[in-house]
């Protein structure tokens, strides 16, 4: 991107002091971003006046609609609506997914994702699974800024259910995507339903009118405690915003109104006309128009070959059915030749005339005549059914060399989803490249930055030399010391009562204890702070340590000292230098 890029701006509201809201285009395309507000309250409207500017602009996205309400934006802007329903420009399903992704990264065209028509949930389940996983591998070539918007992101990462693969992805690209370019945006109507580990992640945040109480609740720890009370109070399309570029904490912000059609407003009684809509060429459509073609010529040969097998399988049924009977015949016939060649059977048995044993005789005769012919048509339809088998098996066979080139063109994407994302030996590479084994000496903490830092004790001077000249041997234990801070900090957790308040407020906060520490360590030698220097000092996002500050305060660890400022409660600061004293003896 360049430096003009770089630095671009859009409007999108104005402050409650009268300044132009404008948000910087990298941070909004590259990064992590997080909208709520209860229905009506103006969240959608926001969504879209980021995506009218950004497509004003020239960037291209991919809306994920749940509710299909965001295809008035067809109204100013060619943007490929793609999904289940008549109305969308064309419709598609999981094997559409990577050319998707080709479209919208490759060819810049702008994708509404309507998953609203899917009568089958699965299906659009699987369908924005894949075309997220074709994006992100693609991204990882490309590295070019593009911005993911998922609506309804709570019903793919629950707070309190299990996340699906979906759902695992989705976090995957907040905590990943950004490196290679790809952002995303989650909104929601309830920030309580949304997994606390992908709201941490956001390093831009807006929120809307919200008055359920858990909803409120997340408000007081991610903010601080006093918005709590006031986003209840928030007018249509107010919001505070929090972001992670600028000096101010939190801003008022009224939003503008988008500018195009508004599908998603409520019905009401007055008759309104759905304005003229841009369209994507065909071309553009034709492509994908080919995908489902083929699919549906595969689908339909298929079961071409599925009926004709039945009425094979009918057949032969017939078949085994008629030898039954004549296999019978058969074996009726030879018994009574059996008996008629037994002589004495016959003298004890037939009449005593010549004339009915005459007629015996030719009964016999007649009776073998038919057994010669019954054995030769069972021999004719023995070899018929043997030739009908090998017909059915060949047609078997074609059937399963269709359902299996079916499959294969099904689930080309995800293997080469798996070759770009996992090494040989089937592991993730990148993952595996930064996951820390147990046996490391120091721990691993990924904060809502997204940068990994180590922690652990540190060798002191005296150990510069692998050997001192009183150790040549190197058997005598070397000492190791922690900072200063440390020290303080492992002392003041002794403190039973201070540890499980810190234990409780991380646990609020979704941070580490290992967060809490440096925090307090930080209060411990400087005094009261702003969290804005209290982010710098330990190198953590001010989202995360504003969230953990909050708690802190509501465990009565801290204190407010001044407007965003904090310092340690007295009872902290007179258990501190009795836990040191302690410690030490």
């Amino acid at each position: 991107m360049s430096d003009g890029a770089q630095q671009r701006q859009i409007l999108v509201g104005e402050t409650a002091d009268g300044v132009d809201l404008k948000l910087p285009v990298v941070e909004l395309l590259t990064g992590r971003g997080f909208v709520t507000g209860k229905s009506g309250s103006g969240k959608s409207n926001t969504a879209s006046v980021i995506a009218e500017e950004l497509l004003e602009a020239g960037y291209p996205l991919l809306i994920v609609d749940t509710d299909g309400e965001y295809y008035g934006l067809k109204e100013e802007y060619e943007m490929l609506h793609a999904g289940a329903d008549e109305e969308c420009d064309i419709q598609i399903g999981p094997e559409h997914a990577e050319q998707m992704a080709t479209l919208a990264l490759e060819e810049n065209v702008p994708v509404i994702l309507d998953v609203s028509g899917y009568l089958d949930e699965d299906v659009a389940d699987e369908l924005l699974r894949e075309v997220a996983r074709n994006l992100f591998v693609k991204e990882k070539k490309l590295k070019k800024p593009f911005l993911l918007v998922v609506e309804e992101v709570h019903e793919y990462i629950p707070e309190g259910g299990g996340v699906g693969e979906t759902g695992n992805l989705l976090i995957k690209i907040s905590k990943r995507g950004r490196k290679h370019g790809l952002g995303i945006v989650g909104i929601s109507q309830r920030p309580a339903d949304v997994k606390k580990d992908f709201i941490t992640q956001a390093n831009w945040l807006v929120w809307h009118r919200l008055t359920w109480d858990n909803d409120t609740k997340v408000v007081g720890r991610i903010i601080d405690t006093e918005y709590k009370e006031l986003v209840s109070d928030l007018d249509d399309g107010q919001a505070f915003v929090q972001t992670d570029w600028t000096e101010i904490d939190v801003r008022k912000v009224q939003f503008r109104r988008k500018r195009t059609f508004d599908a998603g407003a409520t019905p009401g009684l007055d008759d309104f006309e759905r304005p003229e809509l841009k369209s994507v060429s065909d071309a553009l459509v034709g492509d994908l128009q080919e995908i489902s073609e083929r699919k549906d010529r595969e689908q339909d040969r298929i079961n071409e070959l599925e009926s004709e097998l039945e009425k094979k399988e009918k057949r032969i049924e017939t078949l085994e059915d008629e030898l039954s009977s004549a296999r019978d015949v058969s074996s009726a016939a030879r018994q009574m030749a059996d008996a008629l060649q037994n002589t004495d059977t016959i003298q004890s048995e037939l009449p005593g005339t010549d004339g009915d044993l005459r007629r015996l005789h030719e009964e016999v005769t007649d009776l073998e005549s038919e057994r010669d012919e019954l054995q030769e048509t069972l021999g004719t339809r023995e070899d018929r059914i043997a030739e009908l088998e090998t017909e059915l098996a060949t047609r078997a066979d074609e059937i399963d060399r269709l359902r299996s080139e079916n499959r294969e063109l099904r689930s080309v994407v995800r293997d080469l989803s798996h070759e770009e994302s996992y090494g040989a030996d089937g592991t993730d590479t990148e993952d595996t490249a930064t996951e820390e084994s147990p046996d490391d000496e120091g721990s691993s903490i990924v904060h809502a930055g997204g940068e990994d830092h180590e922690y652990g004790y540190t060798p002191g001077p005296e150990e510069s030399d692998a050997e001192s000249d009183s150790d040549p041997d190197g058997d005598e234990e070397r000492e190791f010391v922690v900072a200063d801070e440390k020290r303080e900090l492992s002392e003041l957790l002794d403190v039973p009562w201070i540890s499980d308040r810190v234990t409780r407020a991380c646990e609020g906060s979704q941070c580490s204890t290992d967060t809490a520490e440096e925090i307090l360590g930080a209060f411990a030698r400087n005094g009261p702070l702003e969290t804005t220097a209290i982010a710098a000092e330990v190198d953590r996002s001010r989202v995360a340590v504003q969230s953990l500050v909050s708690e802190l305060r509501t465990e009565g660890l801290l204190e407010r000292s001044g407007e965003r400022t904090y310092e340690l409660c007295d009872d902290v600061l007179e258990e501190l230098p009795e836990a040191a004293t302690a410690n030490t003896e």
